[in-house]
């Protein structure tokens, strides 16, 4: 028989196990709302400003850390924003902020920089008018070429616009403009992007692709074929590595030059068709870097090669000709073979409706520094010229392939009558039809300029980053580069080397932004006395349930003291 004592011990103790379990289970709903509440987050994929040094000299952004609250541009003059991360987009760039944090390097926090969706590599679907368009890639061309060339000792990042982002831009903006700045006091949006310190590549490689369509000697001659090189830089360089993958610098001529080997590949498979010529494709690195892959590649021929060599074409930012293209040279304009080069291009030009104009420029012997890649072929006495839609010599670390060289701005038309422009006037020179109005790569033929070719590979370019410090010997692109020249050339060899030791680059491209809703000190404040007069509330409940309100009482009475203990 059970125990009446037992049995009613067992039933106060289950009602005490359920009037304190569902307060506890209310409890910690409680804090998951309010975390919920005060630490949403949202993550963003994020671009670091690239870092590196030009003989020791510091440029870029010298750090990568992020961990403060977010401010925007409309900050109150003379606020201290050491501690801020400013979010600003290229819509709404402010120049006088812009010249205050970058070229004055005024102390910030960190800067997120957020661009339109249309400079997505990705990108297949946004569509902008063209007024629009050259304003924005004016003003980020402009921006990159700041930041490029200053020296910034805080974070630099760059992101896409979405949604979440506008929202969140919305906010700061409204807050900053009101005079309600984010703080640990007033709460607001925290962002952080965790990464270890920046370290230095060591030993960053270049690699340069060159092939070979041999010409057809006559019976019993000896002698060497004389050789005509094209030749095309593939890396770029920009504010974003991770972003930078030059369409027009230099897409538009790495698929040139690919496009121009296939149409030959055809002429020179048939000995009946094969010229006189050795044709050599030079696929180079170092571009960005005074064309330091060029002048290795160049070094490493040996003399009989070097003289066989009758001219080189360099093909560069051929998309930006809308109007016609320049070729620039450093021999004088009456030199015999700069005179052949010119008038072959004229000539066929004047049938396609284009315009081609000569620049000539002298190289300085004392000045290490170049401005065009054939400026290497003529430091070592090789006739050369680079053809262009840029009629200006670019400066240093400039057009070579930024944030802004995208494929939705690249005109593909452009690029097709560019290539027929060199493969008609090469192959005129080579068959010795020169001044004849003939049409070797005629439209509808077999030897028909390919669009679709040019097309796909402008493509690829165009979502492949190529910054040569953050390429691997063996990097997928630079695979895939080798065996597209080799389906229609031979003797396809890599040449690997060092980049030239005054510049030193950066790990740490990318990053993860997460973005945090933090609460004011105020909403703590009130959690906490919200928090603590529950739980004394709910002690007090579990006390009185279980022992009486008199020993509840007896743990709030001041005990006696030792007087009254003593006696």
């Amino acid at each position: 028989m059970a125990d009446p004592n037992t049995a009613a011990t067992a039933n106060r103790r289950r009602h005490v196990f359920d009037s304190s379990f569902y307060p506890v289970v209310a409890l910690v709903f409680i804090l998951i709302a309010c975390v919920e509440l005060c630490d949403a987050s949202t993550v963003v994929d994020v671009y670091r400003l690239i870092q590196y040094d030009i003989s020791g000299a510091p440029f870029g952004s010298r750090a990568s850390s992020l961990n403060h609250h977010a401010g925007s541009s409309f900050s109150a003059p003379g606020s201290d924003l050491s501690r801020t991360v400013a979010i600003l987009s290229l819509r709404e760039l402010n120049e006088t902020f812009i010249r205050e944090y970058i070229d004055q390097g005024k102390p910030l926090g960190g800067l997120l920089l957020l661009l339109p969706q249309v400079f997505r590599s990705d990108n297949s679907q946004t569509v902008v008018d063209d007024s629009e368009y050259t304003d924005m890639k004016k003003q980020l061309t402009d921006l990159e070429q700041r930041l490029i060339h200053s020296t910034i000792q805080y974070p630099v990042y760059f992101a896409f616009e979405d949604e979440d982002l506008a929202k969140v831009l919305a906010d700061i903006q409204r807050n900053d403009a009101a005079g309600q700045p984010a703080t640990a006091t007033t709460g607001g949006y925290k962002f952080i992007v965790t990464s270890t310190a920046p370290k230095k590549l060591a030993s960053p490689t270049m690699t340069n692709i060159q092939g070979w369509l041999p010409g057809l000697k006559a019976d019993g001659d000896s002698n060497q074929l004389p050789t005509i090189a094209i030749v095309a830089s593939y890396d770029t360089f920009g504010a974003a590595p991770g972003l930078s993958v030059g369409s027009d610098s230099n897409g538009s001529g790495v698929v040139a030059l690919l496009e121009i080997a296939r149409l030959f590949s055809v002429l020179y498979s048939n000995p009946n068709t094969r010229g006189r010529y050795n044709l050599l494709f030079g696929l180079t690195s170092g571009g960005p870097y005074n064309y330091n892959g060029t002048q290795k590649w160049l070094r490493s021929f040996d003399q009989r090669l070097r003289e066989s060599i009758d001219y080189a074409i360099c093909l560069n930012s051929l998309s930006s000709g809308d109007n016609g293209l320049w070729l620039h040279v450093s021999k004088p304009p009456e030199n015999a073979y700069v005179k052949q080069i010119f008038e072959g291009l004229s000539n066929v030009a004047e049938e396609l409706g284009l315009k081609v104009g000569l620049k000539h420029k002298k190289i300085n012997v004392s000045n290490s520094r170049v401005a065009w890649e054939h400026e290497q072929f003529s430091r070592l006495r090789v006739t050369a010229a680079t053809l262009s839609g840029l009629s200006v010599a670019p400066n240093l670390l400039e057009n070579t392939g930024g944030i802004a060289d995208k494929r939705e701005f690249v005109n593909e038309a452009a690029i097709v009558r560019s290539v027929k422009l060199v493969a008609e006037s090469l192959a005129r020179h080579i068959y010795g039809q020169e001044g004849k109005n003939i049409n070797i790569f005629a439209d509808n033929s077999s030897l028909a300029v390919s669009p679709s070719y040019i097309g796909s590979w402008l493509d690829l370019l165009s979502r492949t980053p190529r910054v040569a410090p953050f390429l691997s010997k063996d990097d997928a692109f630079i695979m895939a580069l080798k065996k597209e020249l080799a389906d229609h050339v031979v003797e396809v060899n890599l040449q690997h080397d060092v980049i030239d030791g005054m510049f030193t680059f950066y790990d740490s491209t990318v990053g993860t932004l997460q973005i945090y809703q933090v609460a004011s000190v105020t909403f703590d404040l009130l959690l906490l006395l919200v928090l603590g007069s529950y739980l004394i509330t709910l002690f007090s409940f579990l006390v009185i349930s279980t022992r009486g309100v008199d020993d509840l009482i007896s743990l709030f009475r001041r005990p006696p003291s030792r007087k009254a203990k003593a006696a």
